[in-house]
């Protein structure tokens, strides 16, 4: 079995999650303005991937560069992994690959310290990708105890590339944030994500407080 195999109802069972998803978990996040960079990159892509459509072309021309502006304005250390091999409970099914995590750590040669989990919904269906992105959070929860890494509450996010839908983990505690988030208010997408990276790096253990 492996992430993508999990469905939402699957998922929450096994692992015994409880799932709540009545709160603007993001509602006071700090707006993080692109860089000309990022403007000039979405506004060549942008277009280039709507017209393509293919979740290749939204991966490489809207997720992307969004991660990595993410890294560059996160001011702590953070390494990317893209479409990576995460075996992290391969008995509880936990295993497989990943379209991309985020880690807190400058080691870029392996997975070290996961916080944010990005699953590209597929076929543009975001409620199919919640299943996936649960069983790889609950797997990233599982790596990183055994590592003796403290990392509560984990992220992670299910998106299309225009789209995205933010979740997080405590125990197994479940919390899916009701309100979607567009790639038109791009400031928004990248406020949550860099406040997603610095998490760890301050007392703040609760999305609420970000």
């Amino acid at each position: 079995m492996a992430y993508s195999d999990f469905t939402y109802l699957e998922v929450k069972r096994r692992f015994a999650l409880e799932v709540t998803d009545d709160e603007d978990l993001f509602a006071e996040v700090v707006l993080v303005e692109p860089s000309a960079w990022l403007k000039e990159t979405l506004e060549k892509t942008l277009p280039l991937a709507l017209a393509v459509s293919t979740e290749k072309a939204r991966s490489e021309w809207l997720i992307a560069p969004l991660l990595v502006e993410m890294q560059q304005r996160s001011g702590q250390p953070l390494s990317l992994f893209s479409g990576t091999e995460f075996n992290a409970a391969p008995d509880e099914g936990l295993a497989g690959f990943c379209d991309f995590i985020a880690t807190q750590s400058d080691e870029q040669l392996a997975i070290t310290a996961p916080v944010l989990m990005i699953v590209e919904a597929k076929n543009e269906n975001m409620r199919a990708g919640i299943g996936q992105c649960l069983a790889a959070m609950v797997g990233a929860q599982r790596f990183n105890e055994r590592e003796g890494t403290v990392k509560d509450p984990l992220y992670g996010a299910v998106t299309t590339g225009t789209t995205w839908r933010f979740l997080t983990l405590t125990g197994n505690r479940a919390r899916l944030d009701r309100a979607e988030h567009y790639i038109e208010n791009v400031a928004k997408v990248l406020g949550i994500l860099v406040a997603i990276s610095q998490s760890g790096a301050s007392d703040q253990t609760e999305t609420d407080e970000l």
